[in-house]
């Protein structure tokens, strides 16, 4: 029986009640939603969305994949993480990234892109502390506490996940988070990432067998394996503005049932325990996508 837990994604900015309602009944373990403040399509805010489906459902994860943390004052994250975590009762996953990929929308927040880094590791330590203790009093690069405290909070905080594909968001997970979760990555390279944030944890006098792997996975599952993977690429290309007519066999998931779980099984192997898994289709056939994933892949994978 797998170990691995399966995440789905709201492929919708309406409905998200209904679609969240119907995640959790096809018996996915975790939901997930994205944000931009901008960009190439109509993107969601996480924490918008996720509160909605907290309201909606009762015992499916929420996950942020991911905050823009930069874009944000620390302390207003801290704040809206808490908040979700205490509506959701305690079933909110905090996953952070840098963005950058599309400078518009720091230029409109007036973040300059090239701090992106440096505002997020400042952030997580404000973050922290706040949604560990009282009356946090800091003084650094980007914020300014004075006896702050976040209240209400839930007595588990929520755990962080770190996204990213480089080195710098492997330090990052090694000095801040409870798990990583790497995207357009290969099972092989989300082995050596493992191998490498084990290092880096123990470097910063942490043990590695405290954070956990998992893998951000663009699927599509469909009975004609290549109309799947026609779908994936019609749908990253666009999404992405490239082609990804080269790129999905090496970083998305895209064939038919027994294709993908094989594909799942070499994520497996190589470490991972949480695959988020947003639909790569139109919105159209994204609800087809994720029913027969759910049945066809997951299922057996669980031993079901």
């Amino acid at each position: 029986m797998s170990t691995m837990e399966f995440g789905t994604f709201l492929a919708h900015q309406h409905d998200v009640a209904a679609v969240a309602r119907r995640a959790e009944s096809l018996g996915y373990d975790v939901l997930g939603a994205g944000e931009h403040v901008s960009f190439y399509g109509p993107v969601t805010n996480s924490f918008v969305s996720l509160a909605a489906a907290a309201g909606a459902t009762e015992s499916i994860r929420l996950m942020s994949a991911i905050v823009l943390v930069p874009l944000y004052p620390a302390a207003l994250v801290a704040k809206l993480g808490a908040a979700l975590q205490v509506a959701s009762d305690g079933r909110y996953l905090f996953g952070v990234g840098v963005g950058g990929e599309y400078p518009r929308e720091f230029e409109a927040c007036g973040v300059p892109v090239n701090e992106r880094g440096a505002r997020t590791n400042e952030a997580l330590e404000v973050i922290n502390r706040l949604w560990h203790e009282d009356e946090v009093t800091f003084a650094g690069r980007f914020s300014t506490l004075n006896e702050v405290t976040i209240a209400p909070r839930h007595p588990t905080p929520p755990p962080v996940w770190v996204a990213g594909r480089q080195e710098a968001a492997m330090r990052r997970t090694a000095r801040y988070a409870t798990g990583w979760m790497p995207y357009m990555y290969t099972p092989e390279q989300l082995a050596r990432s493992i191998s490498t944030i084990g290092q880096m944890a123990e470097d910063v006098g942490r043990s590695p067998d405290e954070i956990r792997h998992g893998v951000f996975l663009w699927s599509v599952v469909h009975e004609d394996g290549a109309r799947a993977r026609q779908m994936a690429i019609d749908m990253l290309s666009k999404n992405y503005a490239q082609d990804f007519s080269k790129l999905v066999d090496k970083y998305a998931l895209a064939g038919d049932p027994d294709h993908c779980q094989a594909r799942l099984r070499e994520y497996m192997d190589a470490g991972a325990t949480l695959t988020l898994m947003p639909a790569a289709t139109s919105d159209e056939d994204a609800d087809a996508s994720i029913s027969l994933m759910a049945e066809s892949v997951i299922k057996p994978l669980k031993g079901g």
